[in-house]
Formats: structure tokens, C-alpha cells, sequence
């Protein structure tokens, strides 16, 4: 399994509109984020993890020849904003699949009824295949997911487990329950948006505290602000396992 991070910054992206902070200002290009999303490449089937506002940018830089289907955290502008842009693949490939808990769908029906309505379609609208999910165990192309259920502030949102590899974003709390699917890991990806305290999502501090708690062989932080500080000079203060991801990183994941 190859996982190739399409994005690792908050809902604003790195670097904010207009902002003069210095972080949006660096010239590393490991400062420079787009919103979160995955892109999950297993045995013949490659699919992504939350389609946001930058999914075409991601999209042409990644490069994938298909996507077979899109799995969806929750329904934020900067996690589903992109799904129009999920054409070219349709029009490649047809129908394409995605999976999302029943409010998420909701929202989504709502957001681009153009796509989904039962009247006559607009030509060159792409046919969705919807898929419900619920916290329990569901099969893409044979590959078994496990979503983990946490709350981002208030709202339930999915994270999911693929083999030995787990990847949670906007959360802030999870049951010890929900922990209980994430033991024996070889690779975690958490959400860090900064050191100071947030109401809906990990700090630096808590998600260093998640990670230790489940102990995985490695774990990568991802949904970042630029208030964390410049990626070179954070990575250098984590622990020995725990590294800043960043858009474009690969890693492999054994099966």
C-alpha cells in the first residue's frame, strides 16, 4: 500500500489570503499546505481520503490515472468542496463510488444537488454512487476499512483504519473504545493544528499524547496551521518516531 498526502494544512491552507505571519511567508516548500486529503494506492485500486477545495491542484500533481472511489471524514467545505472536480475521472471511467456516513451524504446531496438530483442532469455532471457507512467495518475492492468514530467538537467525524495504517483528522476526542481499533499500528496520521488550545481540534501537545497512548511505529502529523511554526524547526522538538507530514510526502505501508 502507497499513501501519498495530497494535503496537510487547516481550512485556510498555508499560506493564509493576506496573512504576513512568517511561516506563510517561508520559501520552504514543506511550509506550504493545502487542505488534508490522502490519496490510498492498494494492490489495483487507488482512492482518496476527503475531496477538498484543492483536490484539482492535488490532482495534477499527484498525477493517479483513476480514482475508484472517494471516502469522505465529514461534510466541511475543506474536506468535500472539490467534488465537482472529480470529472475528468468519470468521464475517463464512469460511475465512481462514495462513502460517507448518512448526514454526510445529506449534506452533500444538499451542496451539489446538480449531481445528485433524480431530474434530468446537466451533461457532464458525474454519476456518484452513494455508499452509507457506519462505525463498523465496510470493503473497497476487497481492501478492509475500519472507521474510527471521534467527535470535532461536537460533531462525529470518521477516521480510518487501512491494515496497519490509520489516519484520524479534525478530531479532538476519541472514546477509549474507538482507541481500541487503532493497537499495533505501523504508521498513524493525527491531526496537530497547533500548541494552543482549540476547540475542535488536537494540539500539538494532545495528539503527542494520542500517539503515545497507542504507540504505533511511527506516527505523522498532519491538519497543521501555520501558528505550529515552520515545519523544519517543529520537527526537530518531536519525538524520535513522530514526524510533520507534508503535501506530497509518500510512505509505504506493508500489508
Amino acid at each position: 500500500m502507497k499513501i501519498t498526502f495530497l494535503g496537510t494544512g487547516t481550512s485556510q491552507g498555508i499560506p493564509v489570503i493576506g496573512s504576513n505571519h512568517p511561516v506563510c511567508l517561508s520559501e520552504n516548500p514543506k511550509d506550504k499546505r493545502l487542505r488534508v486529503s490522502i490519496l490510498v494506492e492498494w494492490q489495483n485500486s487507488t482512492f482518496v481520503v476527503d475531496c477538498g477545495p484543492d483536490f484539482r491542484q492535488q490532482m495534477l500533481r499527484a498525477n493517479p490515472k483513476k480514482i475508484d472511489a472517494v471516502i469522505f471524514t465529514h461534510e466541511h467545505a475543506d474536506h468535500t468542496a472539490g467534488l465537482d472536480d472529480i470529472r475528468p475521472f468519470f468521464f475517463k471511467q464512469g460511475d465512481i463510488d462514495i462513502y460517507a456516513h448518512k448526514r454526510v451524504l445529506g449534506q452533500l446531496t444538499q451542496r451539489f444537488e446538480y449531481i445528485f438530483t433524480s431530474e434530468i442532469k446537466y451533461p457532464g455532471v458525474p454519476n456518484l454512487i452513494q455508499n452509507e457507512i457506519k462505525n463498523e467495518p465496510f470493503n473497497i475492492a476487497g481492501l478492509k476499512i475500519i472507521p474510527i468514530e471521534g467527535l470535532h467538537y461536537k460533531l462525529s467525524v470518521f477516521g480510518y483504519r487501512f491494515g496497519n495504517f490509520a489516519y484520524l483528522t479534525d478530531m479532538k476526542t476519541i472514546a477509549e473504545t474507538e482507541k481500541q481499533k487503532l493497537k499495533n499500528l505501523d504508521v498513524l496520521v493525527i491531526n496537530a493544528l497547533r500548541e494552543e488550545e482549540h476547540i475542535s481540534h488536537f494540539t500539538l501537545a494532545e495528539a503527542l499524547d494520542v500517539i503515545a497512548q497507542l504507540k504505533p511505529k511511527k506516527a505523522y502529523l498532519t491538519h497543521i496551521s501555520h501558528l505550529l511554526g515552520f515545519h523544519d524547526e517543529v520537527e526537530q522538538k518531536l519525538p524520535n518516531n513522530v514526524f510533520l507530514a507534508y503535501d506530497g510526502l509518500e510512505i509505504a505501508i506493508s500489508e
